[in-house]
């Protein structure tokens, strides 16, 4: 990997939040698809993300790529129990909207959309934020992700009755409570990493 950091002088950066599919340019060098190792496409987990180059950034370290992945699917693909799939990928898109990280909105407000169909309500959090309303329950969801994610410490007992009283159980404020906080964390990697691009 080289030193210097990549420029695109002609980049142009979305500025607003969409469900439409956008790319990403990385500041550092990915790792060269030529150069993978039995070890890097371990970390890999899909042959897919060879393609990617946020993934192929990552991959200089595919041990903690690796961790990174497992957990991703995990959280968002076990079946078993928990919060329903549409309510992770809203969990992640919120905390991702309050966080400013354009890319992995867009990604997890796709997949909202897909698993609920509520392509109305996935629309009005990525024009109007976090304090658009979407109903009971689907309100109860953005204010817990954003507690956990503006400061953790306000995710309390009453934000825990906020989410019981629309009817969560304690598999699926889990499911949340893991959505929210890992893309707390991936938001704030990739935004280090490099820039959405349209």
């Amino acid at each position: 990997m080289t030193d210097t950091v990549i420029t695109y002088p002609d980049h142009h950066e979305p500025t607003a939040f969409t469900r439409d599919m956008l790319g990403w340019l990385p500041w550092l060098e990915p790792l060269p698809e030529a150069e993978l190792t039995d070890r890097h496409r371990h970390g890999l987990v899909e042959p897919a993300r060879a393609k990617n180059p946020y993934f192929m950034l990552l991959a200089r370290d595919p041990d903690i790529l690796g961790a990174r992945t497992r957990t991703d699917k995990d959280i968002f693909y076990n079946p078993n129990a928990g919060l329903p799939r549409a309510e992770r990928e809203l969990s992640a898109a919120a905390t991702s909207r309050l966080n400013g990280c354009i890319y992995c909105a867009s990604v997890h407000a796709r997949f909202a959309v897909q698993h609920s169909k509520r392509d109305q309500d996935v629309d009005k959090l990525l024009a109007e934020g976090v304090g658009a309303d979407l109903g009971p329950r689907w309100n109860a969801v953005v204010a817990a992700s954003v507690a956990l994610t503006a400061i953790p410490l306000t995710f309390d007992t009453d934000t825990i009755k906020s989410l019981r009283d629309q009817g969560l159980d304690d598999l699926e404020i889990s499911d949340l409570i893991h959505g929210a906080a890992f893309f707390n964390w991936a938001n704030r990697l990739m935004l280090s990493l490099g820039v959405p691009k349209a």
